[in-house]
C-alpha cells in the first residue's frame, strides 16, 4: 500500500470518528446559530451545489438553526426562470437577486456570471451583515469565499467555507491557465488570505483536504472532512418493472448501465465509451441522464461510431430522481485521471440509496476505492482499464443476485454514514465551533 494511500484511508476514517463523536456533545453546548449562507445555485435551478445546500439547509432548520440564504435566480431551472425573490421554507429565509447568462455554456460566461453575482452578494452582506453570527460560503462561484474575508474586516463576521472544487488548481488540470499564470498565483495568495482567516473549512474529501493543507499548512486544524449525503427517504428502491420511468423511456428489458449528473470537464467519459464499445452486441444499454461540458462531445462520438446501445436524457426535476435513479441495473461514477483530489462526485451517495450496485472508475489513490470496498457495493477501475469494467457490467447483467446484494449493502452504507440528519449534525458542529 502507497502511503499516499495510507493517509487517505486514515483521514477517512478519523475524520468521520471525530465528527460522529463530537456532535453528540451539541446538546450540552449548543449555542443559537444564525446562519448566512450565499451560493450562486439554488433550486429550482438542478445543479448538484444548490441542491446539496437546500437539503442541508432544510436539515439545520429542523435542528432549529435561523437561516437566510443568499442565492441568485435560476440560471438552469427547467420550468421557468424566475423564481420569488424572497421565499419562507421553515426557519430558513430565501432571497434571490437578479441573474446574468453571459455567453452561458462557457467557461468565460460562467466567469463573468459568477463575477456579477459576487458583486450583488457583497452589496447584500454590506446591508446585512450585522445581522448574522456566522457566514457560510460555497466555491459556487469559486472565488466567492473572498466576500467571507471582506465580511470578517468590516464587522468582525466569522465564516466558514465550503470547498466543492479546489480553484485555480481545476482550472490547471484543465488547461484553462498555465500553472505559473499572474492570475493563478494571485489566486492561491487569495486563497491562503482567505482560508487563514476563516474559522473553519469543509471538504469533500481526505485527499482534498490533504491539497489544501500542502498549499497552506497553517490551517491544518481547521480543516474538516464532511461527505456529501444521499436522502434514503426520497430515493428508495423500485423495481423497473414498477418504474414508470423506466417503461416510459424502454429501460425495463434490457441490463440497464445509469450514468446521471454532470458530464463536465472533470469526469472520465473515455472509459465509459470503450467500454460501452466492447458490449455493443449484447442485450446492455447504456443511459446518460444529465448535461455538462462533455454532453455533446459523446454524443458525437457515439453517432459516428454508430452505437445502438446508447440512451441520451436530460436532466430531471428533483421529484423524478426516486424513479431516473432506479431505472437502471448498476450505476456509473467517474473521475478523471488526475482530478481526484480536486473533485468529490455528490452523485454517488443517491446512487447508493436506491440500492443499485456502483462502477467507479478512478484514480488508485482515489479515497472512493476505500468506501466502495467498504460498503461492498460494487467494483472500482483504473481510467482507462475499459475491459475490466465491460467485463464487471457483463458479470452483473449475468447474475442478478450477486447485484442484488451488492445494491442492498451500498443502501445500508449510506444510510450508516451518509443521511442528511448525520451529515447535518455534523455540519451543525463545525458552526457551533465557529461563533465563538
Amino acid at each position: 500500500m502507497t502511503l499516499s494511500k495510507w493517509i487517505n484511508q486514515k483521514l477517512f476514517l478519523s475524520s468521520s470518528t471525530h465528527l460522529e463523536a463530537k456532535s453528540k456533545q451539541l446538546v450540552e453546548t449548543k449555542k443559537t446559530v444564525k446562519l448566512s449562507v450565499i451560493t450562486q445555485f439554488f433550486p429550482p435551478d438542478y445543479a448538484a451545489t444548490g441542491q446539496l445546500i437546500e437539503e442541508l439547509v432544510r436539515q439545520l432548520g429542523q435542528e432549529g438553526v435561523d437561516i437566510e440564504v443568499f442565492t441568485s435566480q435560476p440560471g438552469y431551472a427547467f420550468k421557468s426562470s424566475n423564481a420569488p425573490a424572497i421565499e419562507k421554507l421553515g426557519r430558513v429565509r430565501v432571497q434571490r437577486s437578479r441573474t446574468a447568462q453571459l455567453w452561458p455554456g462557457r467557461i468565460r460566461g460562467k466567469a463573468v456570471n459568477g463575477v456579477l453575482f459576487t458583486l450583488r452578494a457583497a452589496l447584500h452582506l454590506l446591508r446585512n451583515g450585522r445581522r448574522y453570527n456566522i457566514l457560510l460560503l460555497t466555491t459556487a462561484p469559486p472565488f466567492l469565499p473572498i466576500l467571507g474575508y471582506l465580511a470578517y474586516a468590516l464587522f468582525r463576521l466569522p465564516y466558514v467555507c465550503i470547498l466543492y472544487d479546489l480553484y485555480p488548481d481545476i482550472a490547471i488540470a484543465l488547461n484553462v491557465i498555465p500553472t505559473d499564470h499572474w492570475l493563478a498565483r494571485f489566486w492561491r495568495r487569495l486563497n491562503r488570505l482567505v482560508w487563514q482567516k476563516a474559522r473553519a473549512i469543509v471538504v469533500l474529501s481526505p485527499a482534498m483536504k490533504l491539497r489544501v493543507i500542502a498549499t497552506c499548512p497553517q490551517v491544518a486544524d481547521k480543516v474538516f472532512v464532511i461527505h456529501s449525503w444521499g436522502d434514503p427517504d426520497l430515493i428508495v428502491p423500485i423495481a423497473k418493472q414498477e418504474n414508470w420511468f423506466a417503461w416510459k423511456h424502454n429501460l425495463v428489458k434490457k441490463f440497464t448501465v445509469l450514468y446521471s449528473g454532470n458530464m463536465g470537464r472533470c469526469h472520465d467519459m473515455d472509459t465509459i465509451l470503450e467500454a460501452a464499445k466492447l458490449l455493443q452486441d449484447e442485450p446492455i444499454q447504456f443511459v446518460f441522464v444529465g448535461g455538462g461540458a462533455k454532453r455533446e462531445e459523446l454524443i458525437k462520438e457515439v453517432n459516428r461510431l454508430e452505437l445502438k446501445n446508447f440512451v441520451f436524457l436530460p436532466y430531471q426535476d428533483k421529484e423524478v430522481l426516486p424513479y431516473s435513479l432506479t431505472a437502471g441495473d448498476l450505476s456509473l461514477v467517474s473521475v478523471d485521471a488526475g482530478m481526484e483530489s480536486l473533485v468529490a462526485p455528490s452523485k454517488l451517495y443517491p446512487v447508493l440509496a436506491a440500492a443499485r450496485p456502483v462502477a467507479v472508475i478512478c484514480s488508485q489513490y482515489s479515497y472512493l476505492r476505500q468506501m466502495i470496498t467498504d460498503a461492498n457495493c460494487g467494483d472500482t477501475f483504473e481510467n482507462g482499464d475499459s475491459h475490466s469494467l465491460a467485463e464487471f457490467i457483463r458479470l452483473l447483467s449475468q447474475d442478478k443476485e450477486l447485484a442484488k446484494r451488492m445494491g442492498r449493502a451500498g443502501r445500508q452504507y449510506m444510510r450508516a454514514n451518509f443521511t442528511p440528519q448525520i451529515i447535518s449534525q455534523q455540519y451543525l458542529e463545525v458552526l457551533q465551533k465557529s461563533i465563538y
